[in-house]
């Protein structure tokens, strides 16, 4: 089938001196680039590079300063996301945006008028979509029964439902399955077959080479490379990879003494250099049996049984959702078990608090850093000594002591790397990635023995993603254990020694990643395709 109002193959979507600026910042500073019809143009660029302002303006979000979009060469003005639609730009976001309650029919016609209030016209037009995604989409099941890449695909088809000429896909294989993701390049590439530019918006330098036609690097607001279809096709996998990162980071990769590959990082060495013998290793963390007590609507851990040892990265993966975040809890201390038992270096903690598990060595880093983890309106010095309020030296007869403060916070400053004018400086100034180096440095000193890690790199850029990584490792082989839950695969096998696998709240399969297709036994864990363990 063709699609209605795409774009014929070479056609082009142009974007001449786009400037956008927000108080203090330039997110835009004449970007100028090519999106043609047939092609999978890949974006990339470090958080803050202004992608996502990019994307905004495409999309009808934001209005630019100044700088010109044209469509088959005649300006447009993308006032409104009403307008980007009818022009046939549709956007898949990051974060699934379909209600849960309705069907996926339903979420499809949220907002329509005339002809597509027709159930049965808007069926045959889900059914073409389907056929040209290559993909098989029940009209009439509820959105929150869906799986992870079901959703992708049903965002996909929402996105195309009025025709299409350019498909944006917001970083759509976060927290996919291998599978989930080998579906959805298939669906690409069809699409890109009928004529739709796509413009792909990703971290994975692997996935840009595998999918991308081209690739643009945005930096500090503006376009700092563009890799041509027939230099990237003649590029390997690692002249890709060197010349993406060259651009994303320029000098700075030189002055910190830094090759391509050691930032991109080498998973199958870094497995074999620190490989450890389990089971020589005293057992640091075990749950027998847990299950965790309602908490709202969240998914709870049901009868979870495992074990960390003593140096080991134990990792869980899973669909977002699916208990993680209770499992974590109920380690931490954060939430109780309703049965089971939680023991820590041989002795039981199930009713112990919070206090006495932190007293322990049992430490907890969130996924909600900024209004879990830190306490914005702080300052970065009371947020990394904020866990030992009335503890000495940093408190005497119950008041503060700032200089003792100060010199603590100056210390982990240092030692983390964390970037701030001062340990006096607002915590929630900050960004991102120096947020969650605060929260390790507070959860990684004074005593720590096991850490619970919730998504420790989610939203970071490249080198803090490094960083991040190096920390966990470097816990690790000074003999602390890690709890490591993570939604990205690639996380999971670079930093993990076992990978348990969580799904509606159960461990349902363990695998020793050893290298040898643990990707590919994750994702069959996780589709329920396989059931077991390979401990």
């Amino acid at each position: 089938m063709t699609i209605a109002g795409a774009l014929t193959t070479g056609d082009v979507i142009s974007l001449r001196g786009i400037t956008k600026a927000f108080p203090g910042v330039i997110a835009n500073d004449d970007v100028s680039l090519d999106i043609v019809g047939g092609q999978v143009h890949c974006l990339l660029g470090e958080n803050g590079a202004g992608k996502s302002t990019l994307i905004s303006i495409l999309a009808g979000m934001q209005q630019p300063d100044s700088g010109t979009v044209a469509i088959g060469g005649e300006i447009v003005d993308i006032s409104s996301p009403k307008v980007a639609v009818d022009h046939g730009i549709g956007v898949v976001h990051q974060h699934s945006t379909l209600v849960p309650a309705f069907t996926v029919l339903e979420n499809l016609m949220l907002g329509e008028t005339g002809v597509m209030l027709d159930k049965k016209r808007a069926a045959e037009r889900l059914a073409e979509l389907a056929d040209l995604l290559g993909v098989q989409i029940d009209p009439h099941v509820l959105a929150s029964d869906l799986g992870l890449g079901q959703q992708q695909q049903v965002e996909i088809a929402k996105a195309m439902w009025k025709g299409s000429r350019l498909l944006i896909l917001d970083e759509p294989t976060s927290m996919l399955t291998p599978q989930a993701i080998e579906h959805l390049g298939e669906s690409i590439a069809r699409v890109k077959a009928q004529g739709l530019a796509v413009v792909l918006i990703t971290h994975k330098l692997r996935e840009a080479y595998a999918m991308g036609d081209c690739v643009t690097i945005l930096r500090g607001g503006r376009n700092v490379g563009t890799i041509g279809v027939d230099e990237l096709a003649s590029y390997t996998e690692d002249q890709a990879r060197d010349a993406i990162l060259a651009a994303m980071f320029g000098d700075d990769l030189a002055a910190a003494g830094e090759s391509a590959s050691e930032l991109a990082g080498a998973a199958e060495a870094t497995l074999e250099s620190r490989s450890i013998d389990a089971d020589t290793r005293p057992v640091r963390l075990e749950l027998r049996g847990v299950t965790s007590r309602a908490s709202g609507r969240d998914v709870e851990a049901e009868d979870v049984t495992l074990t960390v040892r003593e140096g080991e990265i134990l990792g869980i993966a899973g669909i977002d959702g699916h208990g993680q975040a209770a499992l974590a809890e109920v380690v931490a201390g954060q939430r109780s078990a309703s049965s089971g038992a939680v023991i820590f270096d041989g002795a039981d903690i199930t009713r112990s608090g919070v206090h006495s598990r932190q007293q322990l060595g049992v430490r907890y880093v969130t996924d909600d850093r900024l209004y879990e983890g830190t306490v914005g309106s702080m300052s970065v010095a009371l947020n990394l000594v904020i866990k030992r309020i009335g503890q000495r030296p940093f408190w005497r007869s119950g008041r503060i002591q700032p200089k003792a403060v100060d010199t603590e916070a100056r210390r982990l400053i240092d030692e983390y790397g964390i970037r701030t004018p001062s340990p006096g400086t607002r915590a929630g100034t900050l960004s991102g990635g120096n947020i969650q180096k605060i929260l390790l440095a507070r959860e990684l000193t004074n005593g720590a023995r096991l850490v619970v890690v919730n998504k420790p790199t989610y939203g970071l850029d490249l080198k803090t993603v490094r960083l991040v990584r190096e920390i966990l490792i470097d816990f690790a082989a000074k003999g602390g254990s890690v709890l490591l839950l993570s939604t990205d695969l690639d996380e999971l096998i670079e930093l993990s020694h076992r990978i348990d696998v969580i799904s509606r709240g159960r461990l349902v399969g363990s695998v020793v990643n050893d290298g040898a297709g643990t990707a590919e036994k994750v994702g069959q864990y996780m589709t329920g395709a396989i059931e077991g363990t390979d401990r």
